[in-house]
């Protein structure tokens, strides 16, 4: 099994923290998906981790909420 990249290991240190209260707001969306794409490539395990995210956004365990 491959090691997952260190930016993927960051990205979900990053949404780890932001979801802690299970909101997000528009800066803490926007840091993530930067994040995400900072280096130009969303490899495997950063898709992963959006792919969950947003699906945790979607059935509303996640809020999205006004900054």
């Amino acid at each position: 099994m491959e090691k997952p990249s260190k930016s993927a290991t960051s990205l979900k240190e990053l949404i780890k923290t932001a979801i802690d209260d299970l909101e997000i707001t528009p800066d803490e969306y926007k840091q993530i998906m930067a994040y995400a794409h900072a280096d130009g490539h969303v490899d495997k395990e950063e898709a992963a981790l959006l792919a969950q995210f947003h699906e945790m956004i979607s059935n509303g365990t996640l809020k999205r909420v006004r900054g």
